[in-house]
């Protein structure tokens, strides 16, 4: 299965194992209706810098990336029953200014949310 920043689905991500997402070459941020975190593979990992066992189980828009707590990215998943969006965005908690795309996905069938991060693209 080769998953692709651009098109994967997201039953595919549902599907992946954590050694799938993690040999990935963007981020990618699952988390549950409540906001904890479920996934997060091993390049949001090193691109953030913060490691997965410090990331997982904590609110993804109130803890670990407030900076994405605002209406082009949380409120859409609140607004949004089914979710396939592409932005570019920049990130900045915890470093410098970093241009990125962002992929945002939720389906009506899946309990898992995404957030996809692409750093090369940007």
């Amino acid at each position: 299965m080769t998953l692709q920043f651009d098109n994967v689905p997201l039953a595919d991500l549902n599907a992946a194992t954590r050694e799938t997402l993690d040999a990935l070459p963007f981020g990618v941020i699952g988390f549950a209706a409540d906001g904890r975190v479920t996934v997060y593979n091993a390049f949001e990992s090193a691109g953030a810098g913060l490691r997965a066992a410090n990331v997982l189980g904590r609110h993804l828009f109130d803890e670990v990336a407030p900076c994405m707590n605002n209406f082009m990215v949380a409120q859409r998943f609140e607004d949004e029953a089914t979710l396939d969006a592409t932005l570019p965005y920049v990130l900045t908690l915890r470093m410098r200014p970093t241009p990125v795309r962002l992929r945002l996905l939720r389906g009506p069938d899946s309990a898992t949310r995404f957030v996809l991060v692409d750093r090369q693209a940007a």
